[in-house]
């Protein structure tokens, strides 16, 4: 099996070489950059399955390259480092699109933990994306053929009304988020494209009115929930 291929960025000699070692003996492939432009260079220029960097490096930060890195690819998981643990910059690191935050120094067995939970979840999200033929209750949905079919009736979806649908069925019995949902489909986030997402909700919700266990209830201001409740 290919080992899992990571960026790291991190500016101090003695703390990067024994993050590389640390890193290798847990059977990862490393690459390792003394600042962020180096780092953004790297990454363009190769494929990653995970990055870790520095919040606070010259020439570029860490929040910045993480902005830069989310500006070229969404998916990959990034986890920053830093020896503040400030609140303020937790907060700055998730808002630049980081998926976790460690700060230093850390324990080495909860860091190996955490960057298997963050690829764990990279992974279930793939596999999730995969995914094309759903069951809703008494539905059946098919996201490549865009029709969803009930004991009734079977409707022919429009691409957003599919769209929409899998993400609901992605986030089955949670929460989907409207702003992400928005900018998944939509592109953006504003009046006009909201107003439109309800339409369609509200579309759904009469597609799939013939089975009473199914509910799309909103979350005032947070965003929808689809639950099948089992009777």
């Amino acid at each position: 099996m290919e080992k899992i291929k990571i960026l790291l960025a991190e500016d101090e000699e003695n703390f990067g070489i024994l993050l590389v070692d640390f890193l290798q003996i847990n059977n990862y492939n490393v690459i390792w950059c003394k600042d962020g432009v180096e780092a953004l260079q790297e990454f363009t220029s190769n494929k990653f399955d995970l990055c870790l960097f520095d919040a606070m490096m010259p020439r570029k930060d860490g929040f910045t390259l993480t902005k830069d890195i989310r500006n070229i690819n969404e998916e990959i998981p990034i986890i920053l480092l830093t020896a503040k643990g400030s609140s303020q910059d937790i907060v700055k690191g998730f808002k630049c699109g980081a998926d976790d935050y460690i700060t230093k120094p850390f324990n080495p067995e909860e860091f190996v933990l955490r960057i298997k939970a963050v690829l764990k979840r990279t992974l279930k999200s793939e596999e999730e994306n995969k995914t094309t033929k759903y069951e809703i209750g008494k539905y059946k949905f098919d996201y490549i053929e865009q029709k969803l079919t009930g004991a009734k009736n079977t409707y022919n979806l429009t691409t957003k009304e599919t769209e929409l649908l899998k993400l609901l069925c992605k986030n089955l019995n949670g929460l989907l988020s409207r702003e992400f949902a928005l900018k998944s489909i939509w592109g953006e986030s504003n009046f006009f494209t909201a107003r439109s997402m309800d339409v369609y909700i509200s579309k759904l919700r009469k597609y799939l009115s013939e089975d009473e266990t199914i509910k799309i209830t909103n979350v005032h201001g947070v965003g929808y929930r689809m639950n099948v409740v089992n009777e």
